[in-house]
């Protein structure tokens, strides 16, 4: 879509998609949008409809055990090990 589109930001800092962009992206009533910065830019776009933790619980069936720091930097330290060990 190349046509330029406009829409106004209400004093409460509300903004309308415009229809054509709410079409293109397949936005309902409860959609959700993603905003990113790039730049001087900003990037409006769908958000997922579902999260890393909606993935691993349909792919594995449970939620990840939750690791504390250590526990992570150990892991970490341990594949490094074993992955750039001379042999």
């Amino acid at each position: 879509m190349d046509e330029k589109v406009e829409s106004r930001i209400t004093s409460q800092g509300q903004v309308s998609i415009p229809a054509p962009i709410r079409r293109k992206l397949g936005l309902t009533p409860g959609s959700t949008v993603e905003w990113r910065e790039r730049g001087d830019e900003v990037i409006v776009r769908r958000a997922s409809k579902y999260s890393s933790l909606d993935i691993h619980k349909a792919v594995f069936g449970t939620s990840p055990a939750r690791k504390s720091i250590e526990d992570m930097d150990e892991g970490i330290r341990s594949r490094m090990r074993q992955t750039h060990a001379r042999r």
